[in-house]
């Protein structure tokens, strides 16, 4: 009898995850896939006939600015935090356990706010009378207020700020099963500590670096409100195409096909971190 509950508990929680996944990943996709292909209509949004006039506006030189602009925020964004989180996570790793536990809390609690308000939050702190501005001036560093707000640099800061525990846990995931032993054996092989660490740690940490960079870069493309409260209408990201078409402009078959695009970059790069995994288990080269 409890072997016959526990089959049917996971089968039902199988067809359950099956059905989420059709009802809420799958089905949606394909509808936005399906709109990618139709035409736009003044009144119902979409129409027939089918065409592959959305594609072709992917071209629009406009677009390709917002998109180059985009994909070199989120690659500074990306580098950035991989650089700040890789020794941090490495350091925390190497702590006993019941400091890790405090460092990850501390690490967790912001996401215990909306990152809405921690972005609006930036704003008393860059601001002409903000924090930092306030400091500068009491200290003679500066005669008048800076502009920090309104900036593609403040854009960066409120990316970084928001994105980076989602590098810092991935690596956490990866660092943490880290076995010391290795690094002895290669010491006692000769190598030093540095040559260790590049030959050792990080290719095990691989899977934890690829996935990190995933989860950074993909939300950086598309973190609209981020760009709109930090950065305004001249630091739009890919996102803020992608919510104009379907809000503003109501060109729904184009917003869409922008988005397929995304989606296929984003199956490109999780089939990357899949072959990331099984070639540092099979000792091959990522690429």
């Amino acid at each position: 009898m409890l072997k016959s509950a526990d089959n049917f508990c996971r089968q039902a929680v199988l067809y359950f995850i099956f059905i989420w996944f059709g009802v809420m990943v799958f089905a949606p996709n394909l509808l936005v896939l399906l709109a990618s292909f139709l035409s736009r209509d003044p009144i119902w949004m979409l129409r027939l006939p089918l065409n592959l006039e959305n594609y072709r506006a992917l071209a629009d030189t406009k677009l390709l600015s917002v998109i180059l602009k985009s994909l070199s925020l989120a690659f500074c964004t990306t580098l950035f935090c991989l650089l700040v989180a890789y020794p941090f996570t490495y350091f925390i790793a190497r702590f006993a356990k019941e400091y890790r536990a405090l460092f990850l809390m501390l690490i967790i609690v912001p996401f215990w706010t909306n990152s809405l308000i921690r972005n609006y939050a930036l704003i008393s702190i860059l601001g002409e009378n903000g924090i930092v501005n306030s400091f500068l001036l009491k200290c003679g560093l500066i005669s008048h207020p800076l502009k920090l707000l309104y900036t593609n640099l403040t854009v960066f800061i409120g990316m970084t700020y928001t994105l980076l525990p989602f590098m810092i846990l991935p690596l956490y995931a990866t660092l943490e099963k880290l076995d010391r032993s290795l690094l002895e054996a290669a010491e006692d092989l000769g190598a030093g500590m540095t040559a260790a660490f590049f030959k050792v740690v990080v290719p095990i940490s691989t899977p934890g670096i690829v996935a990190g960079c995933i989860m950074v870069f993909l939300p950086a493309l598309t973190l609209f409100y981020v760009a709109d409260i930090l950065g305004g209408a001249d630091s739009a990201v890919v996102g803020s195409v992608i919510r104009d078409q379907f809000i503003t402009i109501q060109d729904w078959p184009v917003g869409a096909a922008i988005n397929i695009a995304l989606t296929l970059f984003m199956l490109l790069l999780i089939h990357l971190y899949f072959k990331s995994g099984n070639s540092v288990d099979e000792g091959q080269p990522i690429w």
